[in-house]
């Protein structure tokens, strides 16, 4: 399988190169430095290959967070595979719903429409998004929100836009999405206080913050102000500062942890994360202690195994290291591959539970 699947991006990297579009429709090439995603003939400047993720419909891009570009409108070409153009149409029909605020199709109903069996639709469908057709309209319902709220139109006309039956329902699963109240996130988390402490250990410093609903970051380093200041680029209007008292516990925990080989720190966590990257980060919190797993075992997990280099991607946007231990995912030949706070650190980690 992994063999095959490196035929393949190889076959479409090939068509990338030489901008054949005899390959347009069959899949999309998404370029995580810009943030969009392209036909396989774009006239655009190629991009780095190890910059490329290569997805089977656009839906499944734009669910990873990347945006159609404006030159080649990959979006609008005709899909060669019909599984996977009813996939792309189910993905499309939902978006329409939700922009028109009426109820989204039932799983009966898209199968229907695409012609195959419910099961096997759905099925099909979470194996080329990551995502069932449910939870990829709670993430497309909650990207609209988002949209609503930075465009100032004011937090109820944002929340009924987004397809949400009443603001109590958006409220009650904010912070497991969001990270706090949408009218917060909308004005850059004025308000919203996050402390944050330093700790010695063995890997130089542990930087842990939190807000009153538990731990934003867990961060290791060697320069406490770069490790400060990667907290404001997210909540830009948020009161951060340094305060040791609120995390006397959370430090204690991570350096217990990495210097004397503790328990594994399970914090409270109050982090945002798009569906795909809940669904890695809560894959990476199974992995036993003193185990690893490859990017595949992991997509494998997430039942997208397709899904590899995303699954990478989501491990290095992961806000709380040692709590969702991205450290035990390596690369598909068993390999270290790229890790926030430095490949040494990586394999320190691994030793401290007798892995490496």
């Amino acid at each position: 399988m992994q063999k095959e699947q490196a035929m393949t991006e190889h076959r479409y990297w090939t068509a990338v190169e030489s901008r054949d579009a005899s390959y347009d429709g069959h899949f999309v090439l998404a370029v995580k430095t810009t943030g969009i995603y392209c036909r396989p003939s774009c006239p655009a400047r190629t991009p780095k290959r190890q910059n490329v993720h290569f997805y089977d419909v656009p839906a499944a891009a734009e669910a990873a967070g990347f945006r159609a570009c404006k030159r080649c409108h990959p979006q609008k070409q005709h899909l060669v595979d019909p599984m996977m153009a009813a996939i792309e149409d189910a993905a499309r029909g939902i978006e329409k719903r939700l922009l028109a605020e009426a109820a989204v199709p039932s799983l009966e109903e898209l199968a229907k429409r695409a012609g195959f069996n419910a099961q096997h639709f759905q099925k099909a469908f979470k194996k080329a998004l990551g995502l069932s057709p449910k939870q990829y309209a709670d993430a497309r319902r909650m990207v609209l929100l988002k949209d609503g709220l930075k465009s100032g139109n004011g937090v109820s006309d944002a929340i009924y836009a987004a397809g949400y039956g009443s603001p109590s329902r958006v409220y009650e699963n904010a912070g497991r999405q969001m990270g706090m109240a949408p009218g917060v996130y909308a004005k850059g988390a004025p308000g919203v206080r996050m402390a944050y402490g330093f700790a010695d250990c063995k890997l130089g410093l542990v930087m842990a913050a939190t807000t009153d609903k538990g731990i934003s970051a867990v961060y290791l380093g060697d320069d406490p102000t770069r490790l400060a200041d990667e907290l404001r680029i997210e909540y830009p209007k948020a009161e951060i500062a340094e305060d040791r008292t609120d995390l006397g516990e959370a430090l204690s925990a991570l350096t217990t942890y990495l210097d004397r080989n503790g328990p594994h720190p399970a914090l409270p966590l109050d982090v945002r994360a798009t569906a795909f990257q809940w669904q890695v980060w809560q894959a990476l919190m199974q992995i036993p202690y003193g185990e690893t797993r490859t990017y595949k075992q992991i997509a494998e997990m997430i039942g997208n195994p397709k899904a590899i280099r995303a699954v990478g991607t989501a491990c290095g946007r992961n806000p709380v290291s040692l709590s969702i231990p991205c450290h035990r995912a390596l690369g598909t030949d068993g390999k270290l591959h790229g890790y926030r706070w430095g490949l040494d650190r990586k394999q320190a980690l691994l030793e401290l539970e007798g892995i490496r």
